[in-house]
């Protein structure tokens, strides 16, 4: 055990620091997270889902930077994120509504003016919609017409149409009715 102390003692090393930092940078950005959704009255369901968004970018750079703190030379990390990035981009060209109705749910999150419990109306030329936001997930929009109708609405749709607030209902930072 000694003997692979010795060995590999500044590959530990820079692991540990890699580590240490990436705790650090993910409580930052979920701290930064948080404080958003708290400021702007963000239901916590949608804050956590923000929360997952983060991991997952701490999980992906934590693999970048331990590959090349453990040897894996630049040439060979360049071929094997350059096969991954391959196969991913073909995977999210079969399914880039998928992609596009995430990045629009990431984008509701920051800088979305309406909160569940609104009553909003879409201007569709087709099909004009009329209703109270229900819940707002990671693809799409939940719905609830006044005649009890649910409808989910995709997020890179609600984007990219005009969108009226009929009534604004006061919530507090858990997502339930004020008092």
């Amino acid at each position: 055990m000694y003997e692979v102390l010795i060995t590999y003692r500044q590959e530990l090393v820079y692991s540990l620091i890699v580590f240490i930092l990436l705790i650090i940078i993910q409580f930052v950005m979920k701290k930064a997270a948080h404080k958003v959704g708290k400021r702007s009255e963000i239901n916590i369901t949608r804050t956590r889902l923000m929360f997952k968004y983060i991991n997952i970018l701490v999980i992906l750079i934590a693999a970048f930077l331990m590959s090349i703190a453990w040897g894996l030379g630049l040439a060979e990390l360049s071929l094997v994120f350059s096969s991954v990035f391959a196969v991913i981009g073909v995977a999210l060209f079969a399914i880039w509504s998928i992609l596009s109705n995430i990045t629009s749910g990431i984008i509701l999150f920051f800088s979305f003016p309406y909160k569940i419990g609104d009553t909003i109306k879409i201007h569709d030329k087709d099909l004009p919609i009329e209703a109270i936001i229900e819940d707002i997930k990671a693809f799409h929009l939940h719905l609830r017409t006044k005649e009890g109708e649910l409808i989910t609405y995709p997020n890179n749709l609600i984007l990219q149409k005009a969108v009226s607030l009929i009534e604004q209902r006061s919530f507090s930072d858990e997502g339930k009715e004020a008092l």
